[in-house]
């Protein structure tokens, strides 16, 4: 961008953000509880005992894939992991690589995770983005 103005996210995007805040803490089961359940469909890409890995309804990229633990136990956000959710921090990382691998991302690829409002996040729910198939700008905006 011209002048090194910074890009912004769409209104839309933080607008959801604020609003899913004010319930990230409710125990209600999550859109993503939901596509676990198989109430909602989803293009999975990846499943195990631990993680599901399914396509992104919104695609930021040519490939945008969310990678999510099966069981929550309490992992809303990054900032609320516990000494307890080592394991599955690392599951959800090692799935990140195997998806990256199968989905041929051989030239590189960006892994976010949104936290809280002013990250951007939607969703209550841990979850990975892995984004790629195109060349990536950096300051991410």
């Amino acid at each position: 961008m011209a002048g090194g103005a910074v890009q912004q996210s769409p209104p839309g995007e933080e607008v959801a953000a604020q609003a899913a805040s004010l319930f990230k803490d409710s125990g209600s089961p999550t859109i993503f509880d939901k596509i676990i359940a198989k109430e909602i469909p989803s293009k999975i890409v990846y499943e195990d005992d631990k993680v599901l890995a399914f396509r992104d309804i919104n695609p930021q990229a040519p490939t945008h894939i969310l990678i999510i633990p099966k069981h929550r136990d309490g992992l809303t956000q990054l900032s609320k992991a516990e000494e307890r959710h080592k394991e599955i921090l690392g599951e959800l990382l090692y799935a990140s690589t195997v998806v990256a691998k199968k989905e041929k991302l051989d030239d590189g690829y960006r892994i976010v995770i949104n936290d809280g409002p002013q990250g951007c996040q939607s969703v209550y729910h841990l979850h990975i983005h892995l984004v790629g198939g195109r060349q990536m700008k950096w300051p991410p905006g």
